[in-house]
């Protein structure tokens, strides 16, 4: 009986001994395995309180508050889709008529493009934007979720500049005398319609916005309300007014604008971005765009150094004044007045923003050569808020037919490929350089070829800025947009051609706005199965599997945790297809556990000790469960790539907790039944699955 007792213990008992008689696997020692279970609870507790801030915020914050260390943004929020948290849904139609069927579907998906690219300056994480034909019609439809602000969308999106270059046409005929007489008299009325408006609204509790609602002739759908106002868009002329006053002033005139006499309001001024003020000294060399220097790259960077060692903030406008090679430097002093983020090229860029104020950079290269930059101020650029109260006017266009005097080319903004400020090398006049593709170049070069000695117009939103005339056949896809530009126009103008042109106008037939009800009623939803579903799969392990269930139960605790904590930092989109991505994940995060622990069976049934028992399950039940979720990824990624964003939500989730629960149910838990060998509890071999003992012959 002693006997019998003994060897139930050393079955049961983890030493150095059984270890080598059975396998030569390596264990940890029981430090090491301590340290390692001490660290499993911090990580919990960090992606919890992260993921989870209501009942955990006390530790991030006792963390920032005691020791000073902040974990993160503890009040973040999940980023929902559309079907969760509410949104908005577009619908534009695209105007293809000066495209030729067979191009159309090509063009469509540039403008899908831009538009995605507009979107996201927004903030919108997975928008929803494919195109549909609809018999003749091609629509663009959108789904952005969580957005706020969706006049500011709909008027990003709308925006967006159409570039467009045209050969000459047929002019326009001039009025009549009988003409331009009614357009005095209708005008004269409309002005007085306006003046009268403005006195109604500046009378005492005027509710400007109900008084728009009624009277106004444009914007009817919003009462008036043109949204926050940024440079070069369709309002510049209102928002030149609107930067002069405070938020809630009524203009105390009538505007005149190119189509209606207009009563303004600035609602309100937000911060929209910064801008940067700074002088550059830059030298060129041999072999740099736009460089006409013959000294060596070596040459110019030795001379720029010894610049370096001498520039101070005092003397930097005079150094750059007599030694930048940017044309015109001598008059300006290298003074680039203010930037803003994506006017200059990225290594400019970059440095110029990470500068203290009133610093000097070190060498800066860039393709035009090296650069020492000056930042001497930086400010927030302020967004007015404008509702107005437009009367139409009438205007030639409404009296005489519209006899274009250009006619478009199939060139437009769709091949263009870059666009940046330059400098004219002769006389230093600021233009903006456009590079073509290669279809591009070739329209450009066609272009050019049969229209040498006459101009070709550059349209943007349907106004001419700009029309050289052609000298000779440009090859190359090179051209440039010159005009009267400040600095800051061509600034504004490029970063504006640089952001994307439309390939076709668009227009906004349909808006829906889906309530945040609906998406609370699935998300609780979505969350009632998940927690159902976690349930009943510890349930499962529990009766199934006794003690190391439990313990595949706390791996699992562990493995919602970070990865609640991932779809947050990075941040994940969680739409409903995401969410059954991710309680599908429950499943295959257990299924490790299941194939460990029927292991552990059989290692119990060749007489093992359950320490060893326990490292030998591990070890010989890790190339299934590499090969499986091996598969798993591999089917993740091809869903994700070559699919819509609906199921690439899905993917992605289950990509996620596919390769947590690699590390949850093999490392963590590996660790926790490590932990429990050589304690007491590992007396009740049935809480382990160790069989019963079996009555052995002697014959």
């Amino acid at each position: 009986m002693i006997e019998t007792s003994f060897t139930y213990f050393t079955l049961l008992s983890y030493t150095p001994a059984d270890s080598m008689q059975t396998s030569s696997t390596s264990v940890p020692s029981r430090r090491r395995v301590r340290r390692r279970v001490i660290g499993l609870a911090i990580l919990f507790l960090a992606a919890a309180s992260f993921s989870f801030p209501g009942p955990l915020n006390w530790l991030a914050r006792l963390s920032q508050d005691v020791i000073g260390i902040q974990l993160g943004n503890v009040e973040k929020p999940f980023v929902l889709g559309l079907d969760l948290q509410g949104g908005t849904r577009l619908e534009y139609e695209a105007d293809v008529s000066k495209v030729s069927s067979v191009d159309r579907k090509e063009a469509l998906v540039g403008v899908r493009d831009v538009i995605e690219r507009r979107v996201n300056s927004l903030g919108v994480s997975e928008p929803l934007i494919k195109t549909i034909q609809a018999g003749d019609s091609w629509r663009v439809h959108l789904e952005l979720a969580g957005i706020k602000d969706i006049r500011e969308a709909i008027k990003l999106i709308g925006e967006t500049p159409i570039l467009e270059f045209k050969e000459e046409g047929n002019p326009t005929p001039p009025l009549t005398d009988a003409q331009r007489k009614q357009i005095e008299t209708q005008n004269t009325d409309a002005k007085n319609r306006a003046h009268a408006i403005l006195k109604e609204v500046q009378k005492p509790k005027a509710d400007f916005g109900a008084i728009a609602q009624l009277r106004t002739e444009t914007n009817t759908s919003t009462a008036g309300d043109l949204g926050f106002l940024k440079e070069q868009g369709a309002y510049n002329d209102l928002l030149t007014v609107a930067k002069t006053v405070s938020p809630g002033t009524i203009i105390p005139y009538v505007i005149q604008r190119s189509k209606t006499y207009a009563v303004a309001k600035v609602e309100e001024i937000k911060d929209q971005s910064n801008e940067v003020h700074v002088h550059h000294l830059l030298l060129g060399y041999k072999g740099a765009a736009s460089a006409s220097s013959d000294r060596s790259k070596e040459e110019a960077r030795a001379k720029i150094a010894e610049l370096r060692t001498k520039a101070t903030p005092e003397n930097f406008a005079e150094l750059a004044g007599e030694h930048s090679e940017e044309p015109g430097a001598k008059e300006t002093k290298g003074d680039l007045k203010w930037l803003a983020k994506g006017s200059t090229v990225e290594a400019f860029e970059k440095a110029a923003w990470e500068l203290p104020i009133g610093a000097i950079s070190g060498i800066v290269e860039t393709e035009f050569g090296f650069h020492l930059i000056w930042k001497k101020e930086e400010r927030v650029v302020h967004n007015p808020r404008v509702r107005a109260i437009e009367i139409k006017r009438l205007v030639a266009e409404d009296l005489v037919p519209s006899e274009d005097p250009w006619k478009s080319t199939k060139l437009t903004g769709r091949e263009l490929s870059s666009a940046r400020v330059d400098f004219d090398q002769q006389t230093g006049a600021i233009q903006v350089a456009l590079q073509f593709n290669t279809e591009g170049a070739k329209l450009f070069q066609e272009i050019t070829k049969r229209n040498i000695g006459k101009p070709v117009g550059i349209f943007l939103d349907g106004d001419l800025i700009s029309s050289p005339q052609v000298s000779n056949e440009i090859i190359g896809g090179q051209a440039v947009i010159t005009g009267n530009f400040g600095i800051e126009e061509a600034k504004i103008l490029a970063r504006r051609l640089q952001a994307g042109a439309l390939p076709v106008p668009i227009k906004l037939i349909a808006q829906q706005t889906v309530g945040p009800t609906l998406g609370a009623d699935s998300l609780q939803k979505s969350l009632s199965a998940g927690l159902i579903g976690f349930l009943l799969v510890g349930v499962y392990m529990l009766l199934l599997y006794r003690f190391p269930g439990f313990i595949s139960i706390l791996a699992l605790v562990l493995y919602a945790a970070i990865s609640a904590a991932l779809f947050k930092l990075i941040p994940v989109t969680l739409t409903l297809s995401g969410i059954a991505g991710f309680i599908l994940s429950i499943g295959i995060a257990v299924d490790a556990n299941v194939l460990v622990f029927e292991r552990l069976k059989e290692e119990w049934l060749e007489g093992k000790g359950f320490a060893q028992a326990l490292e030998d399950a591990f070890r010989r039940a890790w190339p299934s469960i590499r090969d499986g979720h091996a598969t798993v990824l591999i089917s993740c990624a091809v869903l994700y790539w070559f699919s819509s964003s609906i199921i690439r939500g899905f993917a992605l989730t289950l990509a996620i907790g596919t390769l947590i629960s690699l590390f949850t149910a093999v490392v963590s838990c590996r660790t926790l039944l490590r932990f429990v060998v050589g304690t007491p509890i590992t007396k009740f071999g049935w809480l382990f699955l160790k069989p019963k003992e079996r009555v052995m012959s002697d014959k």
